[in-house]
């Protein structure tokens, strides 16, 4: 299968992707002003009739074009399209692919920006192939963003996470960003893949991602191209820089903003009962797209390849994946890590499972908001060199010099650290106000007892 680029960084708009792969499905476009005082003026018939041809030649679905064509025919004889403003021309027509469409990688945009980038590619034409973003820049971006590996954290129980916000594949540069990050996630016990933000990118960080988590050889997924008369297919891979993860307790979050390629990941993870999936439905962007530059510095992102799981037999256009978990997308990574310390405690040595499930409690208590017996102000105070503030609604202990750490109620007078959820701080009270508190872990002897002092 032929190397292919993306650019997936929320943000950036459609033409700094490459042809032929998952692009970020785009949001509507805004309402555009009534002027574009910067921009010089455009002959719109021109535009439409180039629109028109592209869509006639290359969308995936035939039966589609049809419908497609004729809502901008449509438009264009109501004299929808009479304007001199680009802007103004541009969202017109995005909203009318856009209702007769109903496909998140079909879309127009004005963008001069992203048009100058890829005005050195080849031209549009049958024959000439699709443009392509200026290199330097393109590069510029993906190691700006580091190939999409925006976080890795060690949560609380050894449980690994990775925010991944973009499948961004340039060749070797990407695979060692995701050589450290496959790396870090295979010491932990259990493994958290956050695709909240990420809209899609290229198939082939797909497929070098989820290598990690099944056997070689494994088929993947097929891509049927419009215009190509055999289907392309991928496989896991069978030599990797860093381990494999194979049964290792895996929750992927996903929200309405998880799209294209990085739903093709989740469908992976899903078909393949790999682990969890934790959030919300995903958007259901399916299609393979080109992204088309359009005289008069528009771009037009146009689906041209439908891709169908090895796992299930389908596409995801249109539907998406359901989470098997489902949650609020604010609420999904606790739950998740929740999950992923009760099933690390079901198998660890019984001296560890106390702990671990002490931890899950706590990190649970956060979630749940649980109210503790007294307002937040009685138990503020200084105790000795230990001292309890109140902020913005949370409870705070402070000691000495060292940096403040978050509490979390767990109900009655007993709290713990958010920092480390095994902790449990007990406050005895005196009336209406807290007089002590005492630190240890869950279910274990006092480490410490504090008297307040003022």
């Amino acid at each position: 299968m032929r190397r292919t680029q993306m650019l997936v960084l929320a943000g950036l708009a459609a033409g700094a992707l490459a042809s032929t792969a998952f692009a970020q499905p785009s949001a509507p476009a805004p309402a555009a002003p009534a002027t574009a005082p910067s921009a010089a003026p455009v002959d719109s018939r021109a535009v439409v009739a180039e629109v028109r041809r592209i869509i006639a030649e290359r969308y995936v679905l035939p039966e589609r074009r049809r419908v497609l064509d004729a809502a901008l025919a449509a438009s264009l004889a109501a004299g929808r399209y009479n304007t001199s403003d680009p802007a103004l021309l541009a969202a017109r027509i995005n909203e009318d692919l856009e209702r007769a469409g109903h496909d998140r990688h079909l879309n127009f945009n004005f963008n001069p920006r992203q048009a100058a980038m890829m005005a050195a590619g080849r031209g549009t034409g049958p024959g000439t192939g699709p443009a392509q973003p200026s290199p330097a820049a393109f590069e510029a971006r993906m190691r700006a963003a580091n190939y999409g590996v925006s976080e890795l954290r060690n949560l609380p129980g050894n449980v690994r996470y990775l925010a991944y916000d973009g499948f961004m594949w340039t060749g070797p540069e990407s695979a060692a960003a995701l050589d450290t990050a496959m790396r870090f996630l295979a010491g932990g016990d259990a493994v958290i893949i956050d695709l909240r933000r990420n809209g899609g990118g290229s198939p082939e960080a797909v497929q070098y991602m989820i290598s990690h988590f099944l056997p070689a050889g494994r088929p993947l997924v097929t891509f049927y191209m419009n215009g190509r008369p055999e289907p392309e297919g991928l496989s896991t891979l069978s030599e990797l820089p860093a381990a494999r993860m194979v049964g290792k307790p895996l929750y992927v979050l996903i929200s309405g903003g998880t799209g294209s390629a990085a739903e093709e990941f989740t469908g992976h993870v899903g078909g393949y009962h790999l682990g969890e999936l934790v959030g919300e439905r995903t958007s259901g962007a399916g299609f393979r797209n080109e992204v088309v530059p359009v005289a008069g510095q528009f771009l037009l992102s146009v689906s041209v390849g439908r891709a169908v799981l090895a796992s299930t037999g389908r596409d995801w256009e249109a539907v998406g994946h359901a989470p098997t978990i489902p949650t609020s997308i604010e609420a999904a990574l606790d739950t998740a890590h929740v999950l992923a310390l009760r099933r690390i405690a079901a198998g660890a040595p019984e001296a560890d499972r106390g702990r671990l499930a002490a931890m899950a409690d706590g990190i649970e208590a956060r979630g749940q908001g649980r109210a503790p017996a007294l307002p937040l102000a009685a138990y503020a105070g200084s105790y000795g060199e230990r001292v309890v503030s109140v902020d913005a609604g949370r409870l705070y202990l402070k000691r000495g010099a060292r940096a403040r750490a978050a509490l979390i109620a767990l109900g009655g007078n007993v709290f713990t650290l958010e920092s480390d959820p095994a902790t449990r701080l007990t406050f005895q009270v005196d009336g209406a106000s807290a007089a002590s508190f005492e630190v240890g872990a869950a279910g274990g002897p006092s480490q410490g007892h504090f008297d307040r002092t003022g």
